[in-house]
């Protein structure tokens, strides 16, 4: 009986040797969640009651589109460097300041909040189309080119009229001509509606996320929604662009008479009063809807700066949106020149962010997840467990050999005892 527990005892210690006990799990601590400060108001003028379309519900911003640029635009309310002087009393809703060169954001009031662009969409149709056309090209108006909104800002295009491209442009910027925008699209894409594909497709690439437009010239449709930060990107592509540049500060050109029509010609003028007002102006767009009420984009230089201004939903009354971007500019041309909230980002660069993951995945080898340590007998165990009859045998023939050899070396010591106990009688 001896033997026969010993063997059983050693096969036992056998195969629990090496099977570490469990760690005890450290207690979980969830750190205290940090608490927001609250947005800081931005200075609004009073300004008169208006009656408009009720506004549609924009679509929801997500968290990383708020932070594009950086996180402290991610808010609805104002953002300045520290210690700088506060912006200028404004109507608009949301505003922005960036440098056109180094693309350093110097204020904000609501960058990402979703706002109607009237018809600083141009924009987008100019950074969309500009390089695609020759200037040169002359092109037939069709009836479909003015199927504008009636009362609606237009150049005065005629059906089987005859225009250059260029004449196109100076219209679309000058006079924020409907028919020169879907002219333009239509010339770009082959339709005004693929000319709209287009320029979302453009906004993306720009980095523009919150962009989408409905229509190619920015009256009011279902779905077309902008940012000041986005208004931004699309103005700097348009500025990086000597064509542009010459027609924004273009102040009045020649539409041409179409004597196959019996129509004579006429001049237009520039409607965007900072480049006749103020000092090193660059040019810009002005927008303005039932719906978006007035928006506003200009550029101006300054002792070798360049910058720019976007604001979304203001009122002409007290003053008008030219004149608050003008502020606005005289406001950030008097801060330092490192100042900075943020940045715009690069055209192309969100598309490379969002590919590195996708990328780093693929490349990355394909790892399984290694089953926790037991050590050597704990393992048998466990596979004896699964019925795997590749350890099975071996174990019972080592079990065998062991409770053998301790049987056998026990019967040895039991007979030497006996011998002895007769040798003693």
């Amino acid at each position: 009986m001896r033997a026969r527990a010993l063997a059983v005892a050693t096969a036992v210690t056998l195969l629990a040797t090496g099977t570490p006990a469990p760690a005890a799990a450290a207690p979980a601590t969830t750190p205290a969640a940090p608490v927001a400060a609250p947005p800081v108001p931005c200075p609004r003028l009073p300004a008169p009651k208006v009656s408009r379309p009720p506004r549609p519900a924009p679509p929801a911003t997500t968290p990383e589109q708020a932070a594009v640029g950086g996180e402290a635009l991610a808010g609805a309310g104002l953002v300045v460097p520290p210690g700088s002087p506060a912006p200028p009393a404004v109507t608009a809703t949301t505003w922005l300041v960036a440098d056109l060169d180094t693309g350093e954001v110097l204020g904000a009031c609501g960058a990402h909040v979703p706002g109607t662009p009237a018809s600083t969409q141009k924009l987008l149709l100019a950074a969309t189309m500009l390089s695609r056309l020759d200037p040169k090209h002359v092109a037939v108006a069709t009836r479909a080119d003015l199927d504008i909104e009636p009362g609606s800002s237009a150049v005065g295009l005629l059906v089987g009229g005859r225009y250059s491209v260029e004449t196109l442009w100076l219209g679309l910027l000058l006079q924020s001509g409907n028919d020169a925008a879907n002219m333009l699209a239509r010339l770009g894409a082959g339709s005004a509606q693929a000319g709209v594909a287009e320029m979302n497709e453009q906004a993306r690439r720009l980095g523009a996320g919150q962009t989408h437009a409905v229509t190619p010239s920015g009256l009011d449709g279902p779905g077309q929604f902008t940012s000041a930060y986005d208004l931004a990107l699309i103005a700097r592509a348009c500025f990086a662009d000597a064509a542009f540049r010459r027609y924004a500060l273009t102040e009045r050109t020649q539409i041409p008479a179409q004597p196959a029509l019996k129509k004579g010609g006429f001049q237009i003028q520039n409607e965007n009063q900072l480049i006749y007002r103020y000092p090193g102006a660059l040019g810009g767009k002005t927008g303005f809807t039932e719906l978006a009420r007035h928006s506003y984009v200009g550029a101006a230089q300054r002792d070798g700066r360049r910058l720019v201004v976007t604001l979304l939903g203001a009122e002409a009354r007290p003053v008008r949106g030219w004149q608050q971007g003008a502020q606005l500019l005289d406001w950030a041309f008097r801060l330092p020149r490192d100042a900075s909230v943020g940045r715009l980002v690069e055209p192309g660069e969100r598309d490379a962010e969002a590919a590195e993951p996708r990328q780093a995945a693929a490349a990355e080898p394909r790892r399984t997840a290694s089953p926790p340590w037991r050590g050597p007998a704990g393992t048998a165990l466990h596979r004896i467990g699964d019925g795997d009859w590749r350890v099975i045998v071996p174990v019972a023939g080592l079990l065998a050999l062991t409770v053998g050899g301790v049987a056998a070396v026990l019967a040895a010591r039991r007979g030497r005892s006996r011998r002895r106990g007769r040798r003693r009688a």
